[in-house]
């Protein structure tokens, strides 16, 4: 009763064009007025006390470092490097986009940040060279979704704290399935672009390599810095978001010099305003998850996938179905709150490593970025293409289908998380 009351009350809200962060604040109260238990202060206390975390201090650090990223040449720098390496092969500037999405992914957490900055750089350079740039567009989409899942990851920080899981051990876990998202766009373009006739950019000279492998090594230098600094303790996640925000302000301002003082406030309003969403959704969800462990309702959700719980893997197929289905009608970081205390004491319960757990909820979280009709990233990719929704939702299937396929695997395999893991420990 209570599960149906929170989710009629949520949904409702939504459905009306209400913010989700207030729909969760009302579907909240809801529960409160249902077990007879409203209380104004400890509304306020509970919604205070869920931001107010060490941890989360990352979130505002890294979404600067994005910033100053972008106004200080660090990511065209990357792309310039995939280019030289890639663009004169047939379907060269997809290859580029997925490398660019990686090198991208591994110093920003943002899949929006990254799309834009893929498609504002890429996307005239494929239209002029001939190619289908709804179907480019779709691999700029997908390309962008690797951000959440290559640490540094606001998803992971966010799904951290949520869930009461490592950190640290959720970054390190999310390298290899990152990759690996990169690897299954490549072949997914592969079969696309195998019959392209868009013209091909003259190869690259090897010092014009070497030049942009230069200009490009302090950008790449970045997730060196965060991962190493992590996997020998020498900093926390929230320290390295200081450090990544801190390097990228430095890179820009003081060796590569695109980025100005007059830049500087207009790069810090724009950190500020993303933070300010994501930390008032947090505050939101924190008052819904202390509500939704009140009620009880994970022990309901119990319940229903007590049929799947005798088996991890398919368990864990259960949960992710529903995650996909979830994803298509609520965006990234409200899906990680709400469903994370909902879904974690079944997933403990059923003996599933957490951080396993943490990195394919954040990369099936990071795919329902590109589905309709919320697809966040599909909506950026199309405002900077200049393409319809139509045409650019056919153009993204194949890749769409490609990163689930890669989701399906690690489901059916978690030792390729769990063994890198292990060693990365």
């Amino acid at each position: 009763m209570t599960l149906l009351l929170f989710s009629a009350l949520l949904l409702g809200a939504m459905a009306l064009g209400m913010p989700i962060a207030f729909a969760l604040i009302l579907s909240s109260i809801g529960l409160m007025l249902h077990l007879d238990a409203f209380d104004p202060q400890a509304l306020a206390l509970q919604m205070i006390n869920g931001a107010d975390s060490f941890a989360l201090l990352a979130v505002p650090f890294f979404i600067l470092a994005g910033e100053a990223m972008t106004a200080g040449g660090l990511s065209r720098r990357l792309v310039h490097l995939g280019t030289s390496l890639l663009g004169h092969v047939r379907g060269g500037l997809g290859y580029v986009a997925v490398v660019a999405a990686i090198f991208l992914a591994s110093v920003s957490g943002s899949a929006v940040a990254d799309t834009a900055a893929l498609a504002a750089v890429l996307i005239p350079m494929m239209r002029t060279a001939g190619y289908n740039v709804p179907r480019a567009s779709g691999l700029m989409a997908a390309g962008g979704i690797i951000a959440p899942v290559i640490p540094p990851s606001i998803g992971y920080i966010v799904f951290g704290v949520a869930g009461n899981v490592s950190i640290t051990a959720l970054f390190l876990a999310g390298i290899v399935p990152g990759i690996l998202m990169g690897l299954a766009l490549a072949i997914a373009w592969w079969f696309c672009a195998r019959h392209e006739t868009a013209a091909m950019l003259p190869r690259a000279s090897w010092p014009e390599r070497r030049k942009a492998l230069r200009d490009a090594l302090l950008a790449l230098a970045l997730p060196l810095i965060i991962v190493g600094g992590l996997r020998f303790g020498l900093f926390t996640p929230t320290e390295a978001a200081v450090v990544a925000a801190a390097y990228a302000l430095f890179i820009g301002m003081a060796v590569y010099r695109e980025l100005h003082w007059r830049d500087l406030p207009r790069v810090l309003v724009s950190a500020v305003r993303t933070s300010a969403a994501v930390m008032f959704l947090v505050a939101a969800a924190s008052l819904s998850g202390y509500m939704i462990t009140i009620a009880d309702i994970p022990s309901e959700v119990q319940g229903l996938l007590e049929p799947f719980s005798g088996d991890p893997r398919l368990l864990m197929l259960a949960i992710m179905i529903l995650v996909v289905i979830v994803g298509t009608a609520l965006d990234f970081v409200p899906t990680i709150l709400i469903l994370t205390p909902v879904l974690m004491p079944s997933v403990r319960a059923a003996g599933i490593d957490p951080v396993y757990f943490g990195v394919l909820f954040i990369m099936n979280n990071a795919i329902g970025l590109l589905t309709p009709p919320v697809g966040s990233v599909l909506n950026v990719v199309c405002a900077v293409a200049r393409v319809e929704m139509g045409p650019v939702m056919r153009g993204v299937m194949p890749f769409l289908l490609a990163q689930l396929f890669v989701l399906f695997l690690l489901v059916l395999v978690p030792q390729i998380v769990t063994v890198p893991l292990a060693w990365l420990r």
